[in-house]
């Protein structure tokens, strides 16, 4: 019996010693990353000085039990991110955030970007990718390829040239989609288009890349329609460091990246440098490329409230490209296959492609921060950029490149051979009176922007007030310059009769045009915007809200130096002024822990481009030029636990009053193609959108999304002006397009209606991650030459529908091993790009368009699709050191 009784203390005891070491406080909070805002899954959070350790969940969440007595320190610790640690003073941390490795805990702030949206309180649909994301997904990528994950979001190589990606946003291209850098816009100006190859290389000082689906949330005059793309630089580092490294891939790809950062002075200076080389040959021939990018930042702080900050970045580049389409039966028999290209040829020797591009857009921003008190601050930045480039392509008489084409360029063996650029020179040396029949053109556009954005932050009780200023101003020059006469002395610029319409120049007609003179075209666009916005954002516990409003005003102005004597008065237009304005409002509520809800409205009125505004190549007002609108509403649901989170979208847009500038599919004599300016184009974008993440383990992480689309036109247009490269235009009746479904006009491509993705990422020791991404495409469908519809042309136009490409889907995978160096922390990450190497074709375009029964014969129209078929399987390796 006391055996018993002393057994039964002993064991209570024991339970209770148990009891007592297990007991303490819970100590709970979410982990975040400091610029993105997305939750760190799988993040440790250690109590100082133990081995006990909680992971973080799918939702940034975390849940750590720590000893009641005592003062306690939590470690947070993420691959890629700068650990930090925290005394435990209450049960709830609150928000706690790391900075990417290319950053510190005291950074010095470049510049206060809120433009980003908040997971759970921007009531806008949003995804986000870190720096990490970037570096482990985007070795050999290009910028649009790193959201191709998102929903709603459509990426494609284009032609396949280096920088020449295009993205979509539900079914926006991308003159409607912006895109920011620091809060900065960078779109052209004139057409409003993102060319990534300005920006091609700046990935590797990217801190974060966000996609706002919508209207967005981003603090400018002058918004976007579709989404906007927001890209964050990282920040001057406080510690001195920096990175090396090498990547080496498919095609004889090569890129160099160098990175120092000199780490904060007892003075308060700091600066950081970038500089990266790349070369490649292409995954066709022809499209060779060698680019440079650079970025710098040099900061001040100048009091504990105030920081001023240089930056400037930018990459140079030159490289070949793609713009001939040809059918599938062409890739079929050719010796090359689905690489085939019929753009490039030998000069002298030398790889040389019929069409290249090379361009420097250097950016330069000047950002002062100021927190003036502790309810108000103040960001301003102001910025310039200096353009120089051009589109070079061959041009003259007979230059058609597709192969077989009797009216061709000559080639070196049979129809599928490279382009002879020798014999063209051997002809224009044969032509007696030393013209070139054949030679290389710059379509040179060069542009000076500069801008100022500045914004008023005040915090009154519960509510955030912002107000601002946007002003910009723009040049742009363009000209049509001989590059080389391959083996010709002159060109003439004939004046053509006025009675025709003009061309060349009045002030030097029939003039003989050598190496490096211009001939054609010769005129300047000058833009000038000023605009003010105001917002005011309201969070208290669950529920937030905003209401923003905006006004601009738009002006453009032309001069034409070849059009008009140089005595005309009318050589400079006058200014010609558009009103815009938009109004936006939304509503965020979090219903409990686990779930929210949000909804957004907002109308927007915006000056049309500047090509749409003036007609004929000349200073000539088109009348039928007025602001381009968009009425559009989203409602959302979002579900966030620790194993598996969740955002469903439902959107629907109407833009009405589209103009749009194009070219036509037929190419004249000299290779060029006559400007089309169509008016009065209606659009509906609508759909919903899905995508998920779940955690079934610590270290495994799978993800989704979904996207189903509706984007059609809902009328037809007005009449179209038609403008022959000699200056003459014609009307034509309006463009029967109600009905079909969106696609950009001429050759450029269209999105597909439907797309979803697939990911997986795996842990599979502390040093080594393995991931795996699915992407997948369906109802999309070629694009055509929408002038080809009308009652005159189209005799069959009530039965067109558009041409619905195969379905196809891609594989990526890649792999990151993290280790030390003599030392020093390093990465070894390799990327494959398509690993079954499917063919597929990613973009395809009606040729010519059937105009009898017969023609709508599927084959038939098969036979005549001009088609660029997908990269096939490409891989690149990174090694990475940080010292």
């Amino acid at each position: 019996m006391r055996k018993t009784l002393l057994l039964l203390l002993f064991s209570i005891f024991t339970i209770g010693i148990t009891y007592a070491q297990e007991s303490g406080k819970q100590i709970t909070g979410k982990l975040l990353d400091a610029q993105t805002k997305e939750p760190l899954i799988g993040a440790t959070v250690t109590i100082k000085g133990t081995t006990k350790a909680a992971a973080v969940s799918l939702d940034g969440s975390f849940k750590i039990k720590v000893p009641a007595d005592g003062t306690t320190t939590l470690l947070f610790s993420y691959i890629g991110y700068v650990s930090k640690e925290q005394v435990v003073s209450e049960s709830n941390l609150g928000t706690i955030t790391l900075d990417p490795t290319s950053a510190s805990v005291k950074e010095v702030v470049i510049t206060a970007n809120s433009s980003l949206a908040i997971d759970r309180r921007t009531p806008i649909a949003a995804t986000s990718v870190g720096k990490v994301y970037i570096e482990e997904k985007g070795a050999g990528a290009e910028f649009p390829e790193l959201l191709k994950a998102a929903p709603g979001v459509m990426t494609s190589k284009g032609g396949g040239g280096y920088g020449d990606s295009r993205v979509s946003i539900r079914g926006f291209s991308s003159n409607n989609v912006a895109l920011l850098i620091n809060g900065i816009p960078v779109n052209d100006v004139e057409a409003g288009k993102i060319y990534w190859n300005d920006w091609a290389g700046l990935a590797d000082v990217t801190a974060s890349m966000q996609v706002q689906r919508g209207l967005g949330a981003s603090k400018v005059a002058v918004p976007s329609l579709g989404g906007t793309i927001n890209i964050t630089t990282r920040s001057t580092e406080l510690e001195e460091g920096g990175t090396v490294s090498q990547s080496i891939g498919s095609y004889n790809s090569f890129k160099t990246v160098l990175s120092y950062a000199t780490g904060l002075t007892s003075k308060g200076w700091a600066s950081s440098f970038l500089l990266s080389r790349s070369t490649g040959d292409g995954y066709t021939p022809g499209l060779y490329y060698t680019g440079y990018s650079y970025f710098a930042n040099i900061s001040k702080v100048l009091s504990p409230s105030q920081t001023l900050s240089f930056n400037f970045m930018g990459a140079s580049q030159n490289h070949g490209q793609r713009y001939t389409f040809n059918t599938i039966n062409t890739y079929r028999t050719s010796p090359l296959g689905i690489r085939y290209n019929s753009d490039y040829g030998y000069l002298n020797g030398e790889l040389y492609s019929a069409e290249q591009n090379y361009y420097n857009k250097p950016l330069a921003s000047i950002n002062h921060n100021w927190q003036i008190n502790e309810t108000s601050s103040l960001s301003t930045q102001v910025y310039a950029s200096y353009g120089t480039g051009a589109a070079r392509y061959l041009s003259g008489t007979n230059v058609n490149l597709t192969p077989g084409n009797s009216q061709g360029v000559p080639r070196t063996g049979d129809i599928y051979s490279p382009i002879d650029f020798d014999a063209i020179t051997k002809a224009n040396l044969a032509n007696a009176d030393g013209t070139a029949s054949r030679y290389l053109l710059n379509s040179v556009n060069d542009h000076k922007q500069y801008g100022i954005l500045s914004s008023y932050k005040k915090k009154l009780g519960d509510i955030d007030l912002l107000a601002g200023v946007d002003g910009r101003y723009y040049e742009g020059e363009h000209y049509n310059q001989i590059q080389d006469l391959l083996g010709g002395s002159y060109i003439i610029d004939t004046r053509i009769n006025t009675a025709t319409g003009p061309s060349g120049n009045i002030n030097n007609p029939n003039a003989h045009i050598g190496n490096g003179g211009r001939f054609n075209n010769d005129y300047r666009y000058e833009i000038a915007s000023e605009g003010v916005y105001l917002q005011g954002e309201y969070v208290k516990d669950d529920l937030s809200a905003f209401l923003s409003v905006a006004g601009n005003n738009t002006s453009n102005r032309r001069v034409d130096y070849f059009n008009y004597l140089n005595s005309d008065p009318n050589q400079t237009s006058k200014w010609v002024s558009f009103l815009g304005y938009q109004a936006k409002g939304g509503a965020n509520y979090n219903i409990d822990s686990h779930s929210n809800i949000f909804a957004n409205i907002g109308y927007i009125q915006r000056a049309p481009l500047v090509g749409s505004v003036f007609l004929n190549k000349k200073n000539d007002l088109n009348p039928n030029a007025k602001p381009e609108k968009l009425l559009s509403y989203e409602l959302g649901y979002g579900f966030r636990s620790s194993m598996f989170s969740a955002n469903v979208n439902l959107y629907r847009s109407s833009y009405k009053d589209r103009a749009k500038v194009t070219s036509s599919t037929t190419p004249n004599d000299d290779g060029t193609f006559d400007a089309i300016n169509i008016s009065g184009i209606n659009e509906l974008h609508q759909g919903v959108e899905v995508d998920a993440k779940l955690r079934p383990i610590k270290d495994v992480t799978l993800s989704g999304s979904l996207s189903v689309g509706d984007f059609h036109y809902t009328s037809n247009t007005g009449p179209a002006q038609v403008t022959s490269t000699s200056g003459k235009t014609t009307t034509q009746d309006a463009l029967l397009l109600k009905g079909l479904k969106i696609g950009e006009f001429g050759t450029a491509n269209t999105t597909a209606q439907t797309t979803a993705a697939l990911g997986l990422d795996v842990q599979v020791l502390p040093q080594i991650k393995i991931g795996a991404n699915y992407n997948y495409y369906a109802r999309y469908y070629a694009s055509y030459d929408p002038t080809k519809i009308t009652t005159t042309q189209q005799t069959k136009a009530g039965d067109f529908t558009n041409y619905q490409l195969p379905n196809f889907s891609t594989v990526d995978l890649n792999i990151v091993y993290r280790f030390k160096f003599a030392g020093l922390d390093a990465a070894f990450i390799g990327n494959v790009y398509n690993l079954l190497n499917t063919e597929y074709v990613a973009d395809g375009f009606e040729t010519s368009l059937p105009t009898t029964a017969a023609g709508y014969n599927f084959v038939a129209r098969t036979n005549n699709l001009g088609v660029w078929y997908g990269s096939p399987r490409t891989y690149t390796t990174t090694f990475k050191i940080n010292f």
